[in-house]
């Protein structure tokens, strides 16, 4: 996996509106001031207006930033045959099993899974389908209508150093656990609110990067 996942951005489009603020807009700022990956999360969004929304955010990504599909495998490979950049898939405990992902979007494509117990950890690590792994719910979340329980650093810290993959925390992040976190062992933290929610994503996005970098 050729990706830097140190600030990943998870996109929420309602939280993004209830801000003033447009989400390919909210994109557009974040990666121009230190975010290094964002996954398009549209829970409610026809195919057709996610397909639309991925097209609108890979024309404002800089390059070398990866730019994840959550869950929508059909969306994912939709847009890479219509030529927009796009980089791969975030998938669920719950969603197509993460071979199958695998055997669909090809072996240059990015893969990642949401994990939150060893068992999980250890499956998602058996094959060579998956290339890191998303770890949550670090602290308690309204952004994730079936999140699980919150797991604190100490649990979360755990869980890396039992990951053979490399794992990024999500779930009520903010820029005072990114120290944590980063000596930790994470090869990243993931953001919703903190960067969607924020009166000024730019300046969110710059405090979260010298946060990330000062670790």
């Amino acid at each position: 996996m050729n990706a830097d996942l140190s600030l990943y951005l998870v996109t929420d489009a309602g939280i993004a509106a209830a801000a003033g603020h447009d989400i390919v807009d909210v994109v557009r700022q974040a990666t121009a001031n230190g975010v290094t990956a964002v996954q398009l999360r549209e829970k409610d969004a026809s195919a057709r207006h996610f397909l639309d929304t991925v097209t609108r955010v890979s024309d404002v990504l800089p390059e070398g930033v990866a730019l994840l599909v959550n869950d929508r495998v059909d969306v994912f490979l939709a847009a890479r045959q219509a030529g927009v950049r796009v980089s791969g898939v975030h998938v669920g405990q719950t969603d197509l099993p993460p071979g199958a992902v695998r055997a669909l979007i090809g072996d240059d494509a990015i893969l990642g899974l949401s994990a939150a117990t060893p068992e999980q950890l250890a499956a998602a690590s058996g094959g060579d389908a998956v290339d890191y792994v998303g770890i949550g719910a670090l602290h308690a979340t309204a952004t994730k209508r079936d999140a699980p329980p919150p797991l604190g650093h100490e649990r979360f810290a755990r869980l890396v150093a039992a990951s053979a993959l490399p794992a990024v925390a999500i779930g009520g992040v903010s820029a005072a656990d990114l120290g944590p976190l980063r000596r930790a062992g994470a090869a990243g933290a993931a953001v919703v609110s903190a960067i969607c929610g924020a009166g000024d994503p730019a300046d969110a996005a710059r405090m979260l990067r010298a946060a990330w970098d000062a670790a």
